[in-house]
């Protein structure tokens, strides 16, 4: 489960409580949508291999820590063959921080991307 605390907003009405699962969600949508992405990852390494989770459970790929100052995200992903990682991991902070802030209207703290694992040039053409 992607962190334990659930971002409040409490405002003159009321207060908002948002999951963090849904939290994750967002991020991991933002970081389908990025250039160079194969998928997120699950966080440990099974016999040194990386395993791509599908979109039902993406959210395994991603930590999050809340604190009254903001947001934290940890990413765990798999990247494409070919592509610049660190251009693409810069890439995929900037995409999951702005969408954050604009869905959810909370500081983004920082976000950590770690590349779990690189998807080879045969998977991707579908022979070997």
């Amino acid at each position: 489960m992607p962190g334990n605390r659930p971002l409040l907003q409490t405002y003159s009405l009321g207060s908002v409580e948002v999951s963090p699962r849904v939290v994750a969600g967002l991020a991991a949508h933002a970081a389908a949508d990025c250039y160079g992405i194969v998928g997120m990852s699950a966080r440990g390494l099974r016999d040194g291999l990386a395993e791509l989770l599908n979109r039902d459970n993406a959210e395994r790929g991603i930590e999050l820590r809340v604190s009254d100052q903001g947001l934290a995200v940890d990413l765990y992903v798999i990247v494409d063959h070919g592509v610049r990682i660190l251009e693409v991991a810069h890439n995929l902070m900037s995409a999951v921080a702005y969408g954050l802030e604009q869905h959810l209207g909370i500081h983004v703290l920082e976000v950590n991307v770690n590349v779990q694992g690189i998807r080879p040039p045969e998977a991707r053409d579908g022979g070997g």
